[in-house]
């Protein structure tokens, strides 16, 4: 990271955001300032749109009504989660150094502290109802990927989920939703504990077809 004259945001080489930006976790509780929260929504929206609609809302949480709905929906979609991945509800073994174990056990702190992540943002887009809501939602998931790699920038940790879907109903009450609005993703963000560092992926070989399905991309 480049340094920056105060009060503008940190520059950091794109690709090297995107290869570290991956899901965190552990979070200080120290707060995220608005003026860092601000450059990261900036960020989002500048994302590609529709017909340039931005028919999207960024709706930034942090209430004591909020938190009290996002914990326990949180705690309920590791339930559902580590059933169908047949996991225990046990933490692993001390000793256990694995990757999974690892991995469970950044899952576990976030479920049982939740409610103490600084802050979360619900990235929201709105239904016209002249396209399917497959297609409505395209322009919401690049906006989230702006504001990911805006605040991995910033120094940030972010990690988004879906699972707010357990306590959709409590949580669209207590922001007020209007009923022609869906919510994409959560994202929970703060100063990470730990480190930001590489992301693990398949090779590009793996993942790419050149024309036809079974014709793999493998460039030279």
């Amino acid at each position: 990271m480049s340094d920056s004259e105060p009060g503008t945001a940190p520059t950091i080489d794109l690709r090297e955001a995107m290869r570290t930006a991956r899901s965190l976790r552990r979070f200080r509780p120290d707060p995220v300032p608005d003026e860092v929260l601000a450059r990261c929504l900036e960020a989002a929206t500048w994302a590609p749109s529709g017909s340039n609609a931005q028919a999207w809302r960024f709706v930034v949480l942090r209430s004591p009504e909020a938190r009290a709905v996002l914990g326990p929906a949180f705690r309920e979609g590791w339930d559902w989660v580590r059933t169908i991945y047949g996991q225990s509800a046990e933490p692993p073994a001390p000793d256990d150094m694995s990757r999974q174990a690892r991995l469970t056990r950044t899952m576990l702190h976030l479920v049982d502290n939740f409610e103490k992540v600084p802050v979360y943002v619900l990235f929201c887009y709105r239904l016209s109802g002249f396209v399917s809501e497959f297609i409505e939602a395209g322009s919401i998931f690049p906006a989230m990927q702006n504001f990911l790699l805006a605040a991995r920038a910033e120094g940030l940790g972010t990690v988004p989920s879906t699972w707010f879907t357990f306590g959709e109903d409590k949580l669209r009450s207590v922001i007020g939703m209007p009923d022609d609005w869906r919510i994409a993703s959560l994202v929970a963000a703060g100063w990470p504990e730990g480190r930001h560092g590489p992301v693990r992926r398949r090779p590009v070989g793996t993942v790419t077809a050149l024309d036809t399905w079974d014709n793999p991309f493998l460039p030279s």
